[in-house]
Protein backbone atom coordinates (compact mmCIF):
# COMPACT_ATOMS: atom_id res chain seq x y z
CA UNK A 1 0.00 0.00 0.00
CA UNK A 2 2.65 2.71 0.76
CA UNK A 3 4.29 1.73 -2.47
CA UNK A 4 1.21 2.64 -4.45
CA UNK A 5 0.83 5.94 -2.40
CA UNK A 6 4.51 6.92 -3.13
CA UNK A 7 3.80 6.16 -6.49
CA UNK A 8 0.52 8.37 -6.44
CA UNK A 9 2.48 11.07 -4.33
CA UNK A 10 5.36 11.75 -6.69
CA UNK A 11 4.03 11.46 -9.88
CA UNK A 12 1.35 13.99 -8.98
CA UNK A 13 4.74 16.17 -8.14
CA UNK A 14 6.20 15.18 -11.20
CA UNK A 15 3.49 16.18 -13.63
CA UNK A 16 2.73 19.60 -11.45
CA UNK A 17 6.13 20.44 -10.04
CA UNK A 18 7.07 23.48 -11.84
CA UNK A 19 10.00 25.41 -11.21
CA UNK A 20 12.42 22.71 -11.15
CA UNK A 21 13.52 20.84 -7.69
CA UNK A 22 13.34 23.58 -5.61
CA UNK A 23 9.44 24.38 -6.97
CA UNK A 24 8.79 20.99 -6.04
CA UNK A 25 9.90 21.23 -2.45
CA UNK A 26 6.91 22.58 -1.28
CA UNK A 27 4.49 20.18 -2.89
CA UNK A 28 6.94 17.41 -1.76
CA UNK A 29 6.58 19.20 2.15
CA UNK A 30 2.72 19.23 1.51
CA UNK A 31 1.97 15.43 0.80
CA UNK A 32 4.57 13.82 2.87
CA UNK A 33 4.65 15.84 6.21
CA UNK A 34 1.42 18.19 6.18
CA UNK A 35 -1.02 15.53 4.26
CA UNK A 36 0.31 11.55 5.07
CA UNK A 37 2.49 12.30 7.74
CA UNK A 38 4.95 9.90 6.24
CA UNK A 39 8.11 12.38 7.90
CA UNK A 40 8.12 14.84 10.79
CA UNK A 41 8.99 18.65 9.92
CA UNK A 42 12.60 17.60 11.45
CA UNK A 43 13.22 14.28 9.05
CA UNK A 44 12.26 16.30 5.75
CA UNK A 45 14.12 19.60 6.93
CA UNK A 46 17.45 17.26 7.01
CA UNK A 47 16.01 15.19 4.55
CA UNK A 48 16.03 18.43 1.89
CA UNK A 49 19.61 19.20 3.70
CA UNK A 50 20.42 16.18 2.04
CA UNK A 51 19.40 16.30 -0.95
CA UNK A 52 21.08 19.61 -1.68
CA UNK A 53 24.73 18.39 -0.55
CA UNK A 54 24.40 15.31 -2.64
CA UNK A 55 25.10 15.65 -6.20
CA UNK A 56 22.00 15.60 -8.77
CA UNK A 57 18.94 17.80 -8.98
CA UNK A 58 17.63 18.49 -5.64
CA UNK A 59 13.72 17.06 -6.64
CA UNK A 60 14.79 13.57 -7.52
CA UNK A 61 17.26 13.27 -4.50
CA UNK A 62 14.68 14.15 -2.25
CA UNK A 63 11.81 11.89 -3.73
CA UNK A 64 14.84 9.12 -3.30
CA UNK A 65 15.30 9.96 0.35
CA UNK A 66 11.73 10.56 0.91
CA UNK A 67 11.03 7.07 -0.41
CA UNK A 68 13.77 5.50 1.70
CA UNK A 69 12.41 7.08 4.95
CA UNK A 70 8.68 6.82 4.48
CA UNK A 71 9.19 2.50 3.43
CA UNK A 72 12.23 1.75 5.22
CA UNK A 73 13.68 0.17 2.10
CA UNK A 74 15.34 0.67 -0.95
CA UNK A 75 11.74 -0.25 -3.28
CA UNK A 76 10.50 2.55 -1.60
CA UNK A 77 13.14 4.93 -2.89
CA UNK A 78 13.47 3.63 -6.29
CA UNK A 79 9.03 3.93 -6.53
CA UNK A 80 9.43 7.74 -5.28
CA UNK A 81 12.11 8.12 -7.73
CA UNK A 82 10.90 6.63 -10.51
CA UNK A 83 7.11 8.11 -9.79
CA UNK A 84 8.88 11.44 -10.15
CA UNK A 85 10.78 11.57 -13.11
CA UNK A 86 8.18 9.56 -14.61
CA UNK A 87 5.75 12.58 -16.02
CA UNK A 88 8.67 14.25 -17.73
CA UNK A 89 9.93 11.22 -19.49
CA UNK A 90 6.59 10.40 -20.86
CA UNK A 91 6.50 14.23 -21.89
CA UNK A 92 9.42 13.88 -23.81
CA UNK A 93 8.75 10.36 -25.42
CA UNK A 94 5.73 12.29 -27.10
CA UNK A 95 7.38 15.51 -27.91
CA UNK A 96 10.24 13.07 -29.62
CA UNK A 97 7.36 11.86 -31.82
CA UNK A 98 5.78 14.75 -32.46
CA UNK A 99 9.28 16.24 -33.62
CA UNK A 100 10.03 13.25 -35.78
CA UNK A 101 6.06 13.46 -37.55
CA UNK A 102 6.52 17.10 -38.24
CA UNK A 103 10.48 17.68 -39.20
CA UNK A 104 10.18 18.96 -42.33
CA UNK A 105 6.87 21.05 -42.26
CA UNK A 106 7.96 24.44 -43.10
CA UNK A 107 5.95 26.23 -39.88
CA UNK A 108 7.25 23.43 -37.59
CA UNK A 109 10.67 24.13 -38.55
CA UNK A 110 10.38 27.85 -38.08
CA UNK A 111 8.58 28.12 -34.98
CA UNK A 112 11.69 25.96 -33.47
CA UNK A 113 13.92 28.65 -35.51
CA UNK A 114 12.02 31.24 -33.57
CA UNK A 115 12.73 29.47 -30.24
CA UNK A 116 16.43 28.73 -31.10
CA UNK A 117 16.91 32.52 -30.92
CA UNK A 118 14.80 33.08 -28.27
CA UNK A 119 16.63 30.51 -26.14
CA UNK A 120 19.80 31.90 -27.01
CA UNK A 121 18.41 35.55 -26.02
CA UNK A 122 18.25 34.03 -22.68
CA UNK A 123 21.37 32.79 -22.56
CA UNK A 124 22.82 36.63 -23.09
CA UNK A 125 20.80 37.71 -20.46
CA UNK A 126 21.73 35.52 -18.18
CA UNK A 127 25.42 35.87 -19.40
CA UNK A 128 25.34 39.56 -18.85
CA UNK A 129 23.57 39.45 -15.39
CA UNK A 130 26.74 37.44 -14.62
CA UNK A 131 29.33 40.45 -15.56
CA UNK A 132 29.27 42.34 -12.13
CA UNK A 133 31.47 44.56 -10.46
CA UNK A 134 32.27 41.67 -8.14
CA UNK A 135 32.87 39.43 -11.19
CA UNK A 136 34.67 41.84 -12.85
CA UNK A 137 36.55 44.60 -10.87
CA UNK A 138 35.40 48.41 -9.23
CA UNK A 139 34.47 49.64 -12.32
CA UNK A 140 34.62 46.64 -14.23
CA UNK A 141 38.69 47.62 -14.56
CA UNK A 142 39.47 43.83 -14.13
CA UNK A 143 41.83 43.15 -17.29
CA UNK A 144 42.60 39.71 -16.09
CA UNK A 145 38.83 38.63 -16.07
CA UNK A 146 37.94 40.37 -19.27
CA UNK A 147 41.14 38.39 -20.42
CA UNK A 148 39.85 35.20 -19.17
CA UNK A 149 36.52 35.51 -20.69
CA UNK A 150 38.06 36.83 -23.79
CA UNK A 151 40.47 33.75 -24.77
CA UNK A 152 37.49 31.39 -23.27
CA UNK A 153 35.30 32.67 -26.13
CA UNK A 154 37.43 32.64 -29.02
CA UNK A 155 38.52 29.25 -27.80
CA UNK A 156 34.84 28.25 -27.88
CA UNK A 157 33.78 30.29 -31.03
CA UNK A 158 36.76 30.24 -33.26
CA UNK A 159 39.12 27.53 -32.40
CA UNK A 160 35.88 24.99 -31.55
CA UNK A 161 37.48 23.87 -28.15
CA UNK A 162 34.51 21.88 -26.09
CA UNK A 163 32.70 24.52 -24.04
CA UNK A 164 33.23 22.23 -21.08
CA UNK A 165 36.81 21.80 -21.23
CA UNK A 166 37.08 25.80 -21.65
CA UNK A 167 34.97 25.98 -18.59
CA UNK A 168 37.26 23.89 -16.43
CA UNK A 169 40.55 25.49 -17.69
CA UNK A 170 38.92 29.27 -17.29
CA UNK A 171 38.30 27.72 -13.64
CA UNK A 172 41.88 27.13 -12.84
CA UNK A 173 43.15 30.11 -14.14
CA UNK A 174 40.81 31.92 -12.26
CA UNK A 175 41.61 30.06 -9.20
CA UNK A 176 45.78 30.59 -9.69
CA UNK A 177 45.29 34.33 -10.00
CA UNK A 178 42.54 35.16 -7.66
Amino acid sequence: MIYLKLLYIFFKIGLFGFGGGYGMLSLIQFEVVEKNHFLTVEQFADIVAISQATPGPIGINCATYVGFTASGNVFGSAVATIAVVLPSFILMLILAKIFVKFQKNIYFTSSLRVLRMAVVGLIAAAALMLITEESFGKNYSDIFSWAIFAVTFAAVKFLKINPIAMILIAGVFGLLLY
